[in-house]
């Protein structure tokens, strides 16, 4: 693997997450993700559309007017949400009742068109691809992570309606952490999703700045143990 599909893969998934970094798509992230499921359904629906899209768009790049590239790239992306949307009508019914408008809403996701503008639009079709599928990735991580976590503070659940997206025998998957009446409101709706995204980013940052440290505090020893090595 070389240095560039490696810096890719780490802003796909850490360094430009779309949802922690970038802050975009924060619409269907804050509304879906109120259980794992719904997440991970989201956001492997988002991964399919940014993929195909930045393959498409990376490979008639240099046939598209500049002054009519974003509708372009907008009926492009609209045609694979339109497939993610029919494959999900037919094979996963109740879940895509359950997402319902922000499965179509896929079309105005600013990480897409983003994507498709700044990456794909100027790379070739291999570095877009995996562009694509790195910050899908990325943003569906953030989603499962932020619905497991409401999931299990709202409804004591984790994996719950996994049957929706993986079939019958997925029910077994459904664990239960603790049995009440009435749900955590608080974590199920918005307030807690704008909450639990705060402590995601706070929790980055965090990690970021250790990380920092950590290499500036290797960079100022290593000259340090050059010299003494070249005067023993």
């Amino acid at each position: 693997m070389n240095s560039e599909s490696k810096t890719i893969i780490k802003n796909g998934l850490w360094d430009n997450n779309p949802a922690l970094v970038q802050l975009l798509g924060l619409c269907p992230l804050l509304a879906v993700s109120n259980t794992f499921i719904n997440g991970l359904a989201l956001g492997l629906a988002t991964t399919w559309v940014l993929a195909g899209s930045n393959a498409s768009v990376s490979l008639v790049r240099n046939y598209i007017p500049k002054e009519i590239r974003i509708p372009i790239f907008v009926m492009m992306i609209a045609s694979f949400v339109t497939n993610v949307g029919l494959l999900m009508n037919a094979f996963t019914y109740d879940l895509y009742l359950t997402l319902g408008i922000f499965i179509p809403l896929i079309v105005t996701n600013c990480a897409i068109i983003g994507r498709a503008e700044a990456f794909a639009s100027k790379n070739k079709f291999v570095p877009s691809l995996l562009d694509g599928i790195m910050q899908g990735l990325g943003f569906t991580l953030v989603l499962c992570t932020l619905g497991a976590i409401r999931e299990m503070v709202g409804q004591g659940t984790l994996f719950y309606g996994a049957e929706q997206l993986f079939g019958e025998w997925a029910k077994s998957l459904s664990i239960s952490f603790y049995l009440t009446d009435s749900k955590f409101l608080f974590a199920i709706l918005p307030p807690g999703a704008f909450v639990g995204l705060g402590i995601l980013i706070a929790l980055k940052n965090v990690v970021d700045k250790k990380v920092e440290q950590k290499n500036a505090l290797a960079k100022a020893i290593n000259p340090v143990s050059k010299e003494a090595l070249v005067n023993e």
